[in-house]
């Protein structure tokens, strides 16, 4: 497969075009909220699902809006003459953006999606036409360098990413620029890469459209591109994760056997971050027969750098298979040629002895410690996203925790966070409950079980007592030695802390 069935893009070198095409897409609500205003949220919503026809039936009129949703989302040509008081059609013809079907109709030459930033921006992310959604979406185009739009995988990692003011930024596989958009707000420098080099055309252009600041856009595989001495405060990448018994979608495949490309982009990250820098990655890693998965991602983690890694989601073979076979639309195609390429993952597979996938997202802080806090956890759960001030606040906590020993701990003074409850679980009738559960309604939700002297200590936290005399004085209340209290529970409260049920007062 090549390139050579893609059409050529729009031009990157008429700036005046694209700014004109932009302010035109403002001026007729072709935004987020336009959209949904618009099409409803069912249609909208169905959109996210590569499936068109509730749109259709939703843009049967001959607004402006409801012209350029048929033409940059649903791929229609449109008369000529009916859009040619809406864009600045002869300059988009001559940049790309727009070529002539039919003699008296348009069509776009690439997907146009509104995107709204999360701080409310109105962006656009231009795609390959049909490839606006990412991620599983059976996008049936098997050209190798084709280049999606925004998925779920690429919201999920704009949405952990922390987002304090830094001097540089790098997007390791930038694809249609999501991440180097977002990063270019908050990031003084963006330098975005990708091994394919239609990529980085598209990414010039979503910046471009999005009224963004231009990006170091360079070609080559994972850190390549950068010169030696080259350091960033901040590393994001969705990179070609998908373990797959060989290259067949850029996108989506890294061309390194197994999870070998996510573990190279995890260990040598830690060499380009400054300190203090965080890189956040979302990845895909093998559950190997007789391995212990989380002792394989620890031995991923760079000397220097804490880590955070979370598995979201668990697949055995045959759905993870299923899953990526459809991505590229081979359940469309010929059943045997099908049949072959599945049996050729689960063959993969068995060669490694891999009876699982995973997939998570995986954080790393530069902090030269002497020992590093390396966590590696499931969470299948829901959570808040945005999620990056809840990333920047578990290092923030651990960097805390290791600053002070039990005795200093215990002198502190604690405040329960935000929107934490307390729930009982026990028989119906019983006089005490078996258990006590904390549960979180903000950020990672987390939920963990209290003895009744956790339950207690961390009912009472308001930041007017310190640990020690909150102890003492449920000591005094259930008639325990309050020596024997002090020494046990601060293990308790390094664990409320350290997940965020409990903040430190001031």
């Amino acid at each position: 497969m090549s390139n050579a069935s893609l059409s050529a893009p729009p031009a990157t070198d008429r700036p005046d075009v694209t700014a004109r095409l932009r302010e035109a897409l403002l001026g007729a609500a072709f935004t987020a909220d336009g959209l949904l205003e618009l099409l409803g949220a069912p249609a909208y919503a169905a959109l996210a699902r590569s499936e068109i026809v509730p749109a259709l039936r939703a843009t049967r009129g001959d607004t402006p809006l409801e012209m350029l949703v048929r033409l940059f989302l649903l791929q229609q040509p449109v008369p000529h003459a009916r859009v040619e008081g809406v864009l600045p059609v002869a300059a988009c013809l001559e940049s790309g953006w727009l070529t002539s079907v039919g003699g008296d109709e348009v069509a776009a030459t690439v997907d146009v999606r509104p995107y709204g930033g999360l701080d409310g921006e109105d962006w656009f992310i231009v795609s390959d036409l049909g490839c606006a959604v990412g991620g599983a979406g059976g996008i049936g185009r098997r050209e190798e360098g084709v280049v999606l739009g925004v998925g779920g995988a690429s919201t999920t990692l704009a949405g952990i990413t922390v987002r304090t003011p830094v001097s540089s930024a790098l997007d390791l596989g930038t694809g249609s620029g999501i991440q180097a958009l977002h990063a270019a707000q908050h990031t003084t420098r963006v330098t975005a890469t990708d091994v394919n080099p239609r990529a980085l055309h598209i990414a010039a252009l979503t910046l471009a459209l999005s009224g963004a600041p231009a990006a170091d856009l360079r070609e080559g595989s994972l850190f390549e591109p950068l010169s030696d001495d080259e350091k960033f405060d901040l590393i994001v990448s969705n990179p070609p994760f998908v373990i797959s018994p060989g290259t067949r979608l850029t996108y989506r495949d890294g061309g390194m056997g197994g999870d070998d490309l996510c573990r190279t982009l995890v260990q040598r990250a830690g060499e380009r971050l400054n300190e203090g820098g965080f890189a956040q990655f979302l990845a895909n890693w093998q559950h190997v027969e007789g391995e212990d998965w989380q002792e394989r991602l620890r031995s991923w983690v760079p000397h220097g750098c804490d880590a955070w890694i979370v598995q979201r989601e668990v697949q055995d073979v045959t759905q993870y298979a299923e899953l990526w076979l459809r991505d590229a639309g081979d359940h469309r195609g010929d059943v045997a040629e099908y049949q072959a390429r599945y049996d050729a993952w689960l063959d993969e597979f068995e060669a490694r002895k891999v009876r699982a996938v995973g997939f998570g997202w995986i954080t790393l802080r530069k902090r030269g410690a002497a020992v590093p806090s390396i966590t590696v956890e499931e969470w299948p759960h829901p959570v808040e996203q945005p999620l990056g001030a809840t990333v920047r606040a578990h290092f923030e906590r651990l960097d805390y925790l290791r600053s002070r020993d039990d005795a200093a701990l215990l002198e502190e003074r604690f405040r329960l966070a935000a929107e934490v409850v307390q729930e009982q679980v026990g028989l119906p009738g019983a006089e005490d409950p078996e258990h006590v559960v904390l549960r979180q309604n903000r950020g990672m939700r987390r939920a963990t079980k209290v003895d009744t002297v956790g339950a207690g200590f961390a009912g009472v936290c308001d930041g007017s007592l310190t640990a020690g005399r909150i102890l003492d004085a449920i000591a005094q209340l259930v008639g325990e030695d309050p020596v024997l209290l002090r020494d046990r529970t601060p293990a308790q409260i390094r664990l409320l802390v350290e997940q965020g049920f409990l903040e430190p007062a001031g």
